[in-house]
């Protein structure tokens, strides 16, 4: 009986270690893809910034045309 006792409780032990080892790894994935997240939000408004700055720079580039003719 003794020994029943004594493999219940190492039982417990070994799913209660194993359930704390699976909590810590998804808290540290979750933190992780969180961190990603907030990459991928910045780098996209970089994104949508570099493309308002592109249609800038063509619309300058067309003015400088059009002035140019202007002088000719």
């Amino acid at each position: 009986m003794t020994d029943i006792i004594t493999a219940l409780i190492a039982l417990c032990g070994t799913m209660l270690g194993t359930f704390g080892g699976i909590l810590a790894a998804n808290k540290l994935t979750i933190y992780r893809i969180e961190q990603l997240e907030q990459k991928v939000s910045k780098h996209n408004n970089l994104v949508e910034r570099m493309f308002c700055v592109e249609s800038s720079v063509k619309s300058a580039h067309h003015r400088i045309d059009e002035l140019r003719e202007e002088i000719k």
